[in-house]
């Protein structure tokens, strides 16, 4: 008798500790990115209307910029290796410094 109620105590002590354990993981692991459809090297300055910078996370590993057309043109993602995406986030950094 006493080895079957240790048996199911330890069983039970173990269960509990799967179900804290799967509880507190994170679902799917996919990479949820924005910029599925290709890359731009440019975009006209004047058309901008938001520009978006994302850093890389644990839902997508890569640095994403999209930007946002005036005149409800859509959305383009801004390579982030192109001379001109590196260009524009530096004015945006620059400019946010002398903000604060």
């Amino acid at each position: 008798m006493t080895n079957t109620m240790t048996s199911t105590v330890l069983i039970s002590f173990l269960a509990c500790l799967l179900l804290v354990n799967v509880e507190g993981q994170v679902g799917h692991s996919k990479a949820r990115c924005l910029c599925l459809n290709g890359l731009v090297n440019h975009v006209k300055s004047r058309h901008i209307e938001k520009l978006e910078v994302y850093t890389s996370s644990h839902s997508c590993r890569n640095m994403e910029i999209i930007v946002t057309l005036k005149n409800g043109k859509g959305k383009k993602c801004l390579n982030p290796e192109a001379p001109f995406a590196k260009k524009t986030i530096e004015k945006i950094m620059k400019k946010h410094r002398s903000v604060q």
